[in-house]
C-alpha cells in the first residue's frame, strides 16, 4: 500500500467534502438567482462562508471567495496599494505567488531576510519600516517547505506603528495550528481550500474589520462587488466543510509532531540535514537536505517504494530549480537536494516510519554506490 506525505502541497479530499460536494453538484444553481435552486446555491455559499471564517477568528463579512490562494494573494497586495500603501517588503521565503506579484505591481520591492533557520529579522523588518514611504509587508504565517513559523504577531506590532500594511499568507497554517487574524495582528490574509482536504481550485481572501478588499476581476457585482464572476458554489461549499473538519480537528495534528520528530531522527541519523530545525515548526511538516543527492533522483526513487513525498514546494516539484527557502538560510550547497515530508487528516504513524526508513535505506545506498564510483 503506498504512502501519501505531501499534504502540503495538496491534502487528500476528505470524505465528508467530497460528500457534500457531490449533493451541491446534483443541485447547481447560479447562486446570483433569484429562483428556488439560485436560492439555495446562495445559502450553501454563506453557510461555507461563515465556517471558513470561524477557522481564522474573522468575521464573514470580511471573506471574499476566490480561485485559489494564488489569486488571493493578489488581491490582498494589490488592495494594500489601492489603500495608499507606496512600497513592499517581502519575506525571503515567500512563496513564489507573493515574490512575483510584489515585483509585478511596479512599486519597489525590499527583501526581509531570514536567519539559518528560515525566520525573518525583526530588527532589519524594523529598519526596512523607518524608511520613507508607508509600506506593505508580505510574510507567511508558517513556510511551505520547512514549515517554519513566523512570530507575526511581534512583526504586526512593528507594522501597525509605522502606520503599514501586514498581508499573512496563512494557506499552509491554516487546519495545522491555531490561526486569529485579530490575535496576529493581520490587515489582510490568505487560504486555499485544497490544503485544508478540500477542492482545488478555492481559495479566499480574509480582511481585518473596517478594511476593504480591491476588486482586481472585473465584471458583475458577485462577492459584494469584490469579486466579479460565478461563484464555484459546490468548491466553496467544500471548502466551508473542509475549514469546519480542520477546525475541530486542530488537537490531532499534534500527534504528528511525535510521530515527524520520530522521523526526522532516522533520517539525520543517516545523514540529513533539517531545514529549520530549532525553529518553532508545523507539526506536520519535515523538510531535509543533503548536498549529494538531487530532489529528482530522491522523489523517483521514494515513489519506486510507494511513498509520496516533494521536493519542496509544490510550484517547483518536477523541476530542477533549487529550494528558495534553503537558498535564503544561506545552505547553498543544500539548495539542490532538498525533500518534504508532510502529513494531514489520513496520515498514520505508520505511515511516516514507512518514509522515513525508506529514505534513510536509499541514501545509504547512494552513497555506497558514489564511494564505488571513486574507487573505481
Amino acid at each position: 500500500m503506498s504512502v501519501y506525505l505531501d499534504y502540503n502541497a495538496s491534502a487528500l479530499v476528505r470524505p465528508e467534502v467530497q460528500d457534500v460536494m457531490a449533493k451541491a453538484l446534483a443541485d447547481n444553481g447560479n447562486p446570483s438567482a433569484v429562483h428556488a435552486a439560485g436560492r439555495r446555491a446562495r445559502a450553501r455559499i454563506e453557510t461555507a462562508r461563515a465556517l471558513v471564517a470561524d477557522l481564522v477568528g474573522a468575521d464573514p463579512t470580511a471573506v471574499v471567495f476566490t480561485s485559489g490562494g494564488t489569486e488571493a494573494n493578489a488581491q490582498g497586495l494589490a488592495s494594500a496599494l489601492a489603500a495608499g500603501c507606496e512600497r513592499m517588503i517581502v519575506c525571503a521565503t515567500e512563496h513564489p505567488c507573493i515574490a512575483e506579484a510584489a515585483i509585478a505591481t511596479g512599486k519597489p520591492v525590499k527583501v526581509l531576510p531570514v536567519d539559518g533557520r528560515g525566520v525573518i529579522d525583526l530588527k532589519t523588518l524594523a529598519e526596512l519600516l523607518a524608511r520613507p514611504g508607508r509600506a506593505v509587508v508580505a510574510i507567511h504565517h508558517a513556510n511551505n517547505e520547512s514549515g517554519v513559523i513566523q512570530p507575526i504577531a511581534e512583526a504586526a506590532r512593528l507594522v501597525r506603528a509605522a502606520k503599514g500594511w501586514l498581508h499573512v499568507d496563512a494557506i499552509q497554517s491554516a487546519g495545522k495550528i491555531t490561526v486569529d487574524i485579530r490575535v496576529l495582528g493581520a490587515d489582510s490574509l490568505t487560504l486555499s481550500a485544497h490544503k485544508l482536504g478540500g477542492p482545488q481550485g478555492v481559495g479566499a481572501l480574509v480582511m481585518r474589520e473596517g478594511l476593504a478588499a480591491a476588486k482586481i476581476l472585473h465584471g458583475a457585482g458577485q462577492e459584494r462587488g469584490l469579486r466579479a464572476g460565478t461563484e464555484n458554489t459546490p468548491g466553496i461549499v467544500g471548502f466551508g466543510v473542509a475549514a469546519d473538519s480542520a477546525r475541530s480537528g486542530l488537537a490531532g495534528v499534534e500527534a504528528h509532531r511525535v510521530w515527524r520528530d520520530a522521523a526526522e531522527a532516522v533520517v539525520k541519523a543517516a545523514g540529513a540535514t533539517i531545514v529549520g530545525e530549532g525553529a518553532p515548526r508545523l507539526p506536520n511538516t519535515l523538510f531535509l537536505a543533503v548536498s549529494d543527492w538531487d530532489s529528482p533522483r530522491q522523489l523517483i526513487t521514494l515513489d519506486l517504494s510507494g511513498v509520496m513525498v516533494s521536493g519542496g514546494s509544490a510550484c517547483n516539484s518536477g523541476k530542477t530549480k533549487p529550494s528558495r527557502t534553503i537558498l535564503a538560510t544561506g545552505r547553498i550547497d543544500l539548495a539542490s537536494g532538498g525533500l518534504r515530508a508532510s502529513g494531514g487528516w489520513g496520515t498514520t504513524e505508520q505511515d511516516w516510519h514507512r518514509f522515513a526508513d525508506a529514505w534513510a535505506a536509499a541514501y545509504v545506498a547512494q552513497r555506497a554506490r558514489k564511494n564505488e564510483r571513486q574507487v573505481a
